[in-house]
């Protein structure tokens, strides 16, 4: 009888945490969407991107350009100036206390 106790216990328990991380994740979306339609509000109001806006802009232009998957479709052009430059040494300060 202990035995059959523990398992209906434990089933209680089990639905319980798995009832609560339910209402988690449903809460913790719901507050993403209210926060998403406030700032879609706020855009409709003042005229101002929010911020994902700009991400996700950010993000289409450069995926545009290929930036992204490792292709580069402009090709850096190769430069046949000549530079001159004079060589000279640097000496250090030399101190007469060296550490050990």
């Amino acid at each position: 009888m202990p035995r059959f106790a523990n398992q209906i216990l434990r089933f209680f328990i089990k639905l319980v945490l798995g009832l609560m991380a339910a209402v988690f994740a449903v809460s913790l979306l719901a507050a993403g969407l209210i926060a998403l339609a406030l700032s879609l509000i706020k855009w409709l109001v003042t005229g101002k991107k929010p911020g994902f806006a700009i991400a996700f802009s950010r993000f289409r232009r450069f995926s545009r350009q290929n930036n992204w998957s490792g292709r580069f479709s402009q090709k850096r052009p190769e430069t046949s100036d000549v530079v001159d430059v004079e060589v000279h040494e640097v000496h250090e300060a030399r101190n007469d206390k060296r550490l050990p």
